[in-house]
């Protein structure tokens, strides 16, 4: 028989391999995805690589605005049972002036060669989730409906999507979106655009501000940015500018007190 080779001496054997440890051991925490994690992840992603985005601002003059909301907001909510917010008001501006200047209210046909316009507005609401991820649900015929109805009608949608009672319906069609980070002190933002559509609004937070008024007056008013990102495949910066610049002016323009009669 074949003589058994003879052991490796103690010193020419490699020594055992400790334990993997966790990198950065109990400081740190592996938390896996959730399903809605995963798929804004897939959508933002998808939505960067489709679009060629570009970005404007401007900065509004809120001041009226917030006068006629802190006169109404009491009786609001005693007989509508919620609070009415300041983006009750950008979206009825807002649903105005798409339909003036319809070219930013589309998307993207690459089949036809065309762009796509949208002569009503299904307004889509971002949603932040508690435990993470972000949702979109979709106010049908936002352009319809009056400043009262609109409130209404994000609320009930706001609330639905928080307590996950969404529908599929209420998710798809939209043609705008709002964004609205300006409740958590955000003053700039550059979101991302929802895919089929042409531009995102992103609503700051609006703050009171020592500014010099258009008779050279030193006043405070209450002043927050409006931002927008947009596809420049569907539409220039001109009409970014223009668009922007006209939803400014109705803003500031608009006296939103006759909607309200009945609350004031």
């Amino acid at each position: 028989a074949a003589a058994e080779p003879a052991p490796e001496p103690a010193a020419a054997r490699p020594a055992a391999r400790p334990a993997a440890q966790p990198v950065g051991g109990a400081r740190e925490e592996l938390v896996p995805w959730t399903n809605i994690r995963r798929r804004t992840a897939e959508h933002m992603v998808a939505s960067t690589t489709e679009t060629a985005r570009a970005w404007n601002a401007v900065e509004v003059d809120w001041t009226e605005t917030v006068t006629v909301r802190e006169r109404a907001k009491g009786g609001f909510r005693q007989q509508e049972g919620f609070n009415l917010t300041p983006l009750s008001f950008l979206a009825k501006a807002l649903c105005e002036t798409l339909l003036q200047m319809p070219e930013v209210n589309a998307s993207y046909d690459e089949e036809n060669q065309a762009n796509r316009v949208k002569h009503y507005v299904n307004l889509g609401i971002a949603v932040a989730l508690e435990g993470g991820g972000l949702i979109v649900p979709v106010v049908k015929g936002a352009d319809e409906r009056n400043l009262v109805g609109l409130a209404r009608a994000i609320n009930d949608i706001v609330t639905r999507a928080r307590s996950k009672k969404l529908s599929p319906d209420d998710l798809s069609g939209g043609t705008f979106t709002i964004t609205n980070p300006g409740p958590f002190g955000s003053v700039i933002s550059v979101p991302i655009i929802p895919r089929g559509q042409t531009a995102i609004l992103g609503f700051e937070t609006i703050e009171k501000r020592v500014v010099v008024t258009d008779d050279d007056a030193i006043a405070v008013r209450s002043m927050g940015f409006l931002t927008m990102s947009w596809d420049h495949r569907i539409i220039d910066g001109a009409e970014a500018a223009s668009f922007l610049a006209a939803l400014k002016e109705r803003i500031q323009t608009t006296d939103f007190s006759g909607e309200l009669a009945q609350y004031l």
